[in-house]
């Protein structure tokens, strides 16, 4: 018998921050590299709300309290404007919507760059929640947010670096969000054993 639990419907806000992608001057290659890699590794259903805007701090955060509060997002990721930068404002932006400061995730997004280059140093990225939902600023290039995400693996396939979104997942039950599952294959998310419901489709 086949069991009749099904996946939560999960909203996701993606905002790339690009003073020239907003403004026309070349593609945004932002919201395509987060939708694509969330979409691989995301198994619930999920309504996506994407934007794309400038590096302006107020635009920022007003762009988080949209998603946050009228979008009903239960996580919403950045990418972009994380530098050292003058025009870098995007932790500001993002601490300036918080309810509390999760800085385990930037600490472990800079020790993946760290395995490639010494500048990842300079990254100020940054984690929040605001009410019930987990803000989260990436690096901007697709390549950099896959690996921040997924982590890093050996020729074998095995996790070397965990990625951040393995923690993503248990974070969110925590403050009161959707149960999500990931495919294994992509990023396996880790939850103590306490938190784990069957998963959908098992047999009975």
């Amino acid at each position: 018998m086949t069991s009749d639990l099904v996946l939560d419907a999960v909203r996701i806000g993606v905002v790339s921050i690009s003073d020239r992608a907003s403004s026309g001057v070349y593609e945004d290659k932002g919201l395509p590299a987060l939708q694509d890699w969330l979409g691989r590794a995301v198994r619930n259903p999920v309504t996506w709300v994407p934007r794309l805007i400038a590096d302006e701090r107020a635009l920022i955060a007003q762009t988080l309290r949209e998603l946050v509060d009228e979008e009903g997002c239960h996580l919403v990721l950045t990418t972009g404007g994380t530098g050292p930068a003058l025009r870098d404002v995007t932790p500001e932006a993002t601490l300036d919507v918080a309810d509390k400061e999760m800085p385990g995730f930037g600490e472990q997004m800079r020790q993946i760059s760290l395995r490639f280059v010494p500048t990842a140093i300079l990254s100020r990225q940054t984690a929040v929640i605001r009410k019930q939902a987990l803000i989260l600023n990436l690096p901007g290039q697709p390549k950099s947010i896959a690996e921040t995400l997924e982590g890093l693996r050996d020729a074998e396939g095995r996790a070397v670096v965990p990625g951040i979104f393995a923690a993503v997942p248990y974070c969110i039950d925590l403050i009161g969000g959707p149960y999500i599952e990931t495919d294994s294959a992509v990023c396996e998310a880790f939850r103590p054993k306490s938190a784990r419901r069957p998963s959908p489709g098992l047999q009975a």
